[in-house]
């Protein structure tokens, strides 16, 4: 195995991290403070992001994308995950895998206007009631001739408020299992004015200020079976085959965020001065700048190995969850060292350290909690043992 990056990885690194560094970091500043982000500065800098080549690098050239392999994929979302995150996913958007799924005729009217800029996706999934235990989702589609009406309610549905459309995972019947009954499920495209279809604002979030969440009600919403995502009852296979990258996603702008805050701590510690010296020099701090070094360094190597064989088509599920878990929990301590070796000045909104803080704290819940990850990693530990 080679470890070291080529001359195009390394040109896709250096292309995104002066983009991040000249377009995004200046607006920080903005969508912190109001927690909004403007449609003329999203315009502005997607416009820059296309000419740049940046925007939807995880599409197929053919497409009209980037055609990256998926190790050069998450180098490039390493980049991206050192600025503000909705400045990076709004600005320099990446249409979700899942659309890839999508026939023709649905990649025609869904997946290209995503590509050209014209709109964004967003995927509905979690309801109040159920979060981590999809199978025990209550928002419900059945069928009626031709078409398929829709029921229920999905929340902290991210950006759902400028997407054009949603894909919702319904559930559509019942299957006995081994381990009793489960619920089979149905992913619909539904578009943003169809009747039935309400988007209402969701919660304010201590996390990726400016990344909106969004309450969707489906009221006798009706859909034609053409909008249909995949094969009727068959809405986990869609998402198992093509959201397992998003984990990898998640793991890869965590280290970005680590990187920058460890970038910080590092050049405080060289630069501020206690008692005739470096603080550096202690062993107090010299010691935390090791430990986030040697930590961010492991998170580093699960993701690109995960990201190495999902090329070769040798990944598993625990590899991405091992990957996406050691990221976010490595991104927490490092920002919290980060912090801790700036003293009070690691709380000031002069430096990005809070928000990167406070970011980090989703970043073990959503796209599969901590506990979700732990569980598909010591499953597939003991399933050769099972009786």
């Amino acid at each position: 195995m080679h470890f070291g990056m080529t001359d195009e990885q390394r040109m896709i690194v250096d292309t995104t991290r002066a983009f991040v560094e000249a377009e995004l970091y200046p607006h920080e500043a903005l969508v912190e403070r109001t927690g909004h982000l403007p449609m003329e500065l999203i315009r502005e800098i997607q416009s820059k992001a296309m000419t740049a080549g940046l925007y939807g690098a995880n599409m197929p050239e053919e497409m009209g994308g980037a055609g990256l392999d998926t190790l050069s994929w998450l180098l490039y979302e390493r980049e991206l995950g050192r600025a503000n995150y909705a400045l990076h996913w709004t600005c320099v958007a990446r249409p979700s895998n899942i659309l890839l799924a999508g026939t023709e005729a649905q990649r025609e009217k869904y997946l290209y206007p995503c590509l050209r800029g014209e709109t964004w996706d967003c995927l509905a999934m979690t309801e109040p009631g159920a979060g981590s235990d999809l199978r025990g989702m209550q928002a419900s589609a059945r069928q009626d001739g031709d078409d398929w009406v829709l029921n229920g309610t999905k929340h902290f549905i991210s950006h759902a408020d400028i997407a054009g459309f949603t894909i919702a995972f319904m559930a559509t019947g019942e299957e006995e299992t081994s381990r009793g009954k489960k619920k089979k499920i149905t992913a619909f495209f539904v578009d943003k004015g169809t009747p039935g279809f309400t988007v209402r604002d969701g919660y304010r979030n201590v996390s990726h200020r400016g990344y909106t969440n969004a309450i969707l009600e489906f009221d006798d919403c009706r859909v034609p079976a053409e909008n249909i995502l995949g094969e009727v009852h068959k809405g986990f296979d869609v998402a198992n085959d093509w959201l397992g990258a998003t984990r990898l996603q998640v793991a890869a702008t965590c280290l970005g965020r680590a990187a920058r805050a460890l970038d910080h701590a590092i050049r405080y510690a060289a630069d501020r001065r206690q008692f005739g010296q470096q603080i550096g020099k202690f062993q107090g701090v010299s010691f935390k700048l090791a430990d986030m070094a040697l930590e961010l360094k492991a998170a580093e190597l699960l993701t690109w190995e995960a990201g190495w064989k999902f090329d070769d088509g040798s990944v598993t599920d625990a590899d991405m969850a091992m990957a996406k878990l050691k990221a976010s929990e490595v991104l927490a301590m490092v920002a919290d060292e980060a912090i801790q070796i700036h003293g009070g000045m690691g709380l000031m909104d002069e430096l990005p350290l809070e928000r990167i803080w406070r970011d980090a704290r989703v970043e073990r819940i959503w796209e599969g909690t901590s506990e979700i990850q732990r569980h598909i990693i010591s499953r597939a530990l003991l399933r050769p043992h099972e009786s």
